[in-house]
């Protein structure tokens, strides 16, 4: 569990802790009106469980404070979001989650984006993309519509060309020379990165791979200064908490500050180019 979801359970719980003592009944007194067993509403409390929505109208039904139900339910339903299986997400194929990921690039204007060991989703190649998600829908064992999902990818990256949008993307070197398809499609996709870095609204910049330890760090993207998305092998984590997201913009100034970008950045994906080219022969 993440620490902020962790949080966000905590925080519901001590909410909920408040109207049942405002209520003056003991633990066991509201777990015996509702039916539950006796450890179901320290569970909540401590934040160990999530209540259903069912669970919230009966708490605040026990507790006489009905007016809350609305607010608190609103609260579970978030809580409910910031963690999100891939197999759940990805359940009807790879289409869906574009869409959903064009819809949130598209109400954004400053995209941050950190990626350790591939090629950002809105800089892929088509060839690159499609090697990609053919993996997910392989590991994840998902309906293919992979065709579909890659020209929705496609359809994303408009957003690089149009508005007033901007993209700081930070690649660790690793993610130029891990081999995704054929030498032939990385070749392609690197030449695709240096066409995308003359673009006026893109800063990219390359973590080399001998650049000195400094934060800890994983793939993550920072939408303006209001959401984070973190992917993981089982889920995506949505992270809204202030506190939270201030930690990620550290994280990326740190990071930033070891990128290298402009000719040197060029110098570096030449030289993976190159070696894909020595790959071929």
């Amino acid at each position: 569990m993440t620490h902020s979801l962790h949080q966000a359970r905590q925080a519901l719980g001590h909410q909920l802790r408040d109207l049942r003592k405002d209520a003056q009944l003991t633990g066991r007194d509201l777990a015996t009106l509702a039916g539950w067993h006796s450890s179901k509403v320290s569970k909540i409390e401590y934040g160990k469980q999530t209540p259903t929505e069912d669970d919230i109208r009966a708490w605040c039904q026990h507790t006489r404070s009905e007016p809350q139900i609305p607010d608190l339910i609103a609260t579970v339903r978030n809580i409910e979001s910031m963690y999100v299986e891939w197999r759940r997400m990805l359940g009807a194929g790879t289409r869906r989650r574009q869409k959903a990921s064009q819809r949130l690039e598209a109400k954004t204007t400053l995209m941050r984006w950190y990626e350790p060991v591939l090629i950002p989703g809105i800089l892929q190649t088509a060839e690159y993309a499609h090697e990609v998600m053919r993996r997910v829908i392989e590991f994840y064992d998902i309906p293919d519509d992979l065709d579909a999902g890659v020209a929705e990818r496609m359809e994303r990256q408009n957003i690089l060309y149009r508005g007033d949008h901007q993209f700081h993307f930070i690649l660790a070197q690793q993610a130029l020379t891990t081999t995704v398809g054929n030498p032939n499609i990385m070749i392609g996709q690197l030449d695709r990165i240096l066409a995308i870095m003359s673009l006026p609204r893109v800063v990219l910049g390359i973590i080399p791979n001998d650049a000195e330890y400094r934060v800890p760090t994983n793939q993550f993207i920072i939408f303006d200064n209001q959401l984070v998305h973190v992917e993981t092998i089982s889920a995506e984590l949505t992270i809204s908490q202030p506190r939270e997201i201030d930690t990620y913009n550290k994280a990326f100034q740190s990071l930033s500050g070891q990128a290298l970008t402009g000719p040197a950045a060029q110098n570096i994906i030449t030289r993976a180019v190159d070696r894909f080219h020595n790959k071929r022969k």
